[in-house]
């Protein structure tokens, strides 16, 4: 069996550590925990690392085809190797859950999320198992865009790299337990 996961934020320096790419930060994480590096494939538009955990091959994605245009890498790879939808695990950024707060599902719309709503116009479901990771609403008077595209302020900060580790056990646990309904009830607070 095949594992996608899947980062959603934009490429380049530019957008390292902002907001938007806290979906990057964990595939990033996991990379590192793997000791795997990531290697960029024009063919999917992606950059890609993998790995075998509990007899799986698993593949950590960041797409490069910047945030709007997500679904583009993520329908390549499923169609290429074969997999299913249930194979595909999303990470990404939610603006309307408070920072560092961490929320498991198994479908849903897109929320007004671009990088979720390209994925689901390329595969044509909105079932697919993703984790969210809050970043909280823009301070009064900030544009969405400015916000999404900021950086952390450092209490804010610390707080994402706690809920980075909090995904990196969930994600952990779901591959060791080939189970995301009981990883969903483990870690949705």
């Amino acid at each position: 069996m095949t594992k996608l996961l899947v980062g959603l934020g934009n490429p380049g320096d530019k957008y390292f550590e902002t907001k938007h790419n806290v979906g990057f930060m964990l595939i990033d994480q996991l990379a590192k925990k793997q000791n795997v590096t990531f290697t960029h494939d024009k063919i999917f538009q992606a950059d890609l690392a993998s790995f075998f955990f509990n007899g799986e091959k698993i593949y950590l994605v960041k797409p490069t085809t910047f945030m709007n245009e997500s679904g583009k890498a993520v329908h390549a790879l499923l169609t290429y190797y074969g997999l299913d939808i249930e194979d595909l695990l999303v990470i990404y950024d939610d603006l309307d859950m408070e920072v560092g707060k961490i929320r498991l599902r198994a479908k849903g719309s897109a929320g007004g999320h671009n990088g979720i709503k390209s994925i689901i116009q390329h595969i044509g479901t909105q079932v697919f198992n993703r984790v969210k990771i809050g970043i909280g609403r823009p301070k009064k008077g900030m544009s969405v865009v400015h916000h999404v595209l900021s950086k952390f302020d450092q209490d804010d900060y610390v707080g994402i790299l706690q809920s980075i580790d909090n995904v990196d056990d969930a994600v952990n646990y779901y591959l060791q337990e080939k189970n995301f309904e009981k990883t969903m009830q483990r870690y949705n607070g």
